[in-house]
């Protein structure tokens, strides 16, 4: 289904739980819907300048986000202001919730990030997952997130995260 109408481009808020609060939450244009992918756009949504030491995300960047209701995560194009490539970074999540122009997405703290030219792969916050306590609390949850980030990782290294996005 497309997402414009003839009043313009549809928004929708997109919400980012972690441990059951809202981490971030912001507005963005809703690309397109259908029915199991849901992909939007907004300008990075962070105060000022994130410097991973890999990639900055800075205000002008622009993301183009594309979430799943039956996989578990998202997967963020990144762009800089003059719109090259940054890269892509990746969410491990509960498969996402669209309702009531909300898009709802569980964080479960892995991640993964992509660059540009896809040398250069990194698994980020394993660290964090394992103190989550998940593994513990929701075995199943916790084996869904791993087998996620090992497929976008496989992906990654192998066709290109541009296989998942056509």
């Amino acid at each position: 289904m497309s997402a414009n109408s003839a009043d313009g481009p549809a928004t929708v808020e997109v919400v980012l739980v972690k441990a059951g609060r809202t981490k971030i939450s912001y507005p963005a244009e809703l690309l397109a819907d259908d029915g199991t992918r849901v992909s939007v756009r907004a300008p990075w949504a962070g105060e000022g300048v994130r410097d991973f030491g890999f990639v900055r995300f800075e205000p002008g960047d622009v993301f183009t986000e594309h979430y799943w209701r039956d996989r578990w995560y998202s997967v963020k194009e990144v762009r800089a202001s003059g719109g090259a490539l940054k890269g892509h970074y990746c969410d491990i999540t509960r498969p996402a919730e669209l309702s009531g122009g909300r898009l709802v997405v569980e964080d479960l703290d892995l991640d993964l990030w992509v660059s540009a030219d896809g040398t250069d792969v990194r698994r980020l916050d394993e660290d964090e997952f394992a103190e989550s306590g998940l593994s513990a609390r929701d075995p199943g949850a916790a084996a869904a997130a791993v087998a996620a980030l090992d497929e976008l990782d496989a992906l990654a290294r192998g066709a290109g995260l541009g296989t998942l996005l056509a």
